[in-house]
């Protein structure tokens, strides 16, 4: 019974020791993975070209996770590359959002104006070519897909017809028609 009681003994105490040996590597890990954590948000804080404030860090296992949002993809790329150059990283989880909320608004504003452009260009055309429209008497403005035109035409049909032109054109949302008919 004494070989057993010695056994169980030392099975307890050796597993003791392989417990505290992976307590002891979990903890050597985990407080690498704080350093590297550390040393990466200090690294994006010490650039001027980025907004650290918008970027978090999460680190395991020598991974550095990148999230929150950036201007341009340019300062995505940018943040990844300062990182995964720190001694320690093993990689980098880019998972930085662009945020070209203003690019978009900009591309918007410039959409608009082309699309507006471009049917103002079709509607005058449209008019020059309809021979029972004074097209050249005729002016049209667009701006965010309503139609005015303004000028002077010789009768009330002439004046619906423009109208109608406007009206029937690709990307029209509204015709003001404010032609005047002349006596």
């Amino acid at each position: 019974m004494n070989r057993s009681l010695i056994s169980i003994v030392i099975a307890v105490v050796l597993g003791s020791v392989a417990l505290s040996a992976s307590a002891d590597n979990q903890w050597k890990d985990t407080a690498k993975d704080a350093w590297l954590d550390g040393k990466a948000e200090t690294t994006l804080l010490l650039n001027g070209n980025l907004n650290s404030f918008t970027i978090d860090t999460d680190v395991k296992n020598g991974v550095v996770t990148l999230t929150g949002k950036v201007e341009s993809e340019v300062d995505k790329a940018l943040a990844s590359e300062l990182v995964a150059s720190l001694d320690g990283v093993t990689d980098v989880d880019n998972q930085l959002t662009v945020n070209d909320s203003k690019n978009q608004e900009k591309d918007g504003k410039m959409m608009k104006k082309l699309n507006d452009s471009k049917v103002e260009t079709v509607v005058k055309t449209r008019l020059l070519f309809e021979s029972e429209v004074s097209g050249l008497d005729i002016e049209v403005e667009v701006k965010d897909g309503v139609v005015t035109l303004t000028g002077k035409v010789n009768s009330d049909a002439e004046r619906d017809l423009a109208g109608a032109i406007a009206k029937n054109t690709n990307d029209v949302t509204k015709v003001n028609n404010k032609l005047t008919v002349i006596s």
